[in-house]
């Protein structure tokens, strides 16, 4: 099997070493182990991350004001 060598600043190793179930696990297999996000991120994914969390003002004010957006007369020009 081939192998790839990865350089991690001081917390993501530190976070690899945390996980590992014992000294002898490798990092590939906590690696392995991990759930990663996946499929392409949308705006309902951020708006269910923050759920509760964005007070209704903000998204009412993000909601007028994508209604109000309009593409510019000559894109073109700035």
């Amino acid at each position: 099997m081939a192998t790839k060598t990865l350089s991690v600043d001081e917390d993501a190793y530190l976070r690899l070493v945390a996980a590992k179930r014992d000294r002898r696990e490798s990092f590939s297999a906590v690696i392995k182990r991990a759930r990663w996000e996946t499929g392409a991120k949308r705006c309902g994914d951020l708006l269910a991350r923050a759920s509760g969390r964005v007070p209704s003002e903000i998204l009412d004010q993000l909601d007028r004001a994508q209604a109000a957006d309009a593409p510019p007369r000559d894109p073109w020009k700035p």
